[in-house]
């Protein structure tokens, strides 16, 4: 099999965890922007809860500005809170409550309370360099926000290693991680083999198997940094992962993946 000369990561989960929990920020701001403050019957907040639960879960990876047009959708067709936001005010009232906690954690490392392995996934960081060694070229690619992304992947050691890092453009909705794909294809002349996608979301699963590249899932169970998760296991098979594993520890066996 051809040797890959280019990898491309998704961040938050696949190297990162400083966002993990995301979705206990995003489930219940979605819930209280859609209910309103109406006191709804049990049954109709069960209902509600489950819708939200899986369109997080199938939402995974996309950028948030996206996540947000849901919400709104939401409000307006459920029509129990009168008040019904742009989706970009939704990204921003959302980003602030994340981000909060995500400064706290880029707070502990700075103080040194923390390490930068208490918000990788265990062996990223040894993978990358191994990579790096080899020359392959590596690309992160994120629906967090640009700046965002490059300040927590330089938090976290790693933005020498990449040739590029790109997260979504502030106040545009376009994926990151499609023109990531497109551009490595188009002006680099990367095709098939040569490319490699590594995820732990379904959107760049679907995009690197699009491309003809090597498409790797991620399992992370983001709160141990370690081992698989089966939710997401379940969602990287459904979207056609060539292989999935839950971490970085045996190096070997990614690298036999690439062709190494």
């Amino acid at each position: 099999m051809a040797s890959v000369r280019a990898v491309l990561f998704d961040f938050d989960g696949t190297i990162s965890t400083l966002r993990a929990g995301w979705e206990e920020i995003m489930r219940p701001f979605m819930k209280e922007s859609i209910a309103g403050g109406k006191g709804l019957t049990e049954a109709q907040e069960k209902e509600l809860e489950r819708e939200i639960d899986d369109y997080i879960d199938q939402s995974t990876g996309i950028q948030t500005i996206y996540q947000m047009q849901w919400l709104a959708d939401q409000v307006k067709e459920k029509g129990w809170n009168e008040r019904v936001l742009d989706p970009w005010a939704y990204k921003a009232i959302y980003n602030e409550r994340l981000l909060a906690r995500v400064n706290e954690r880029v707070k502990q490392l700075g103080e040194g309370n923390l390490q930068t392995e208490d918000y990788l996934i265990k062996g990223a960081a040894a993978f990358i360099r191994e990579l790096h060694g080899r020359g392959i070229e590596m690309y992160v690619a994120s629906g967090t926000d640009h700046p965002d992304v490059v300040r927590e992947a330089e938090v976290l050691g790693i933005a020498s290693y990449l040739t590029g890092i790109a997260g979504a453009p502030v106040g545009k909705a376009e994926c990151s991680k499609e023109k990531v794909l497109q551009d490595l294809i188009r002006d680099k002349g990367f095709s098939g083999p040569e490319l490699a996608v590594i995820g732990d979301g379904k959107v760049e699963i679907r995009l690197g198997k699009e491309a003809g590249g090597i498409a790797l899932g991620l399992a992370s169970d983001e709160e141990r940094r370690e081992g698989l998760n089966p939710v997401k296991q379940r969602r990287l098979e459904a979207a056609g992962a060539d292989w999935i594993a839950g971490d970085f520890s045996r190096p070997e066996d990614w690298l036999s993946r690439l062709g190494l």
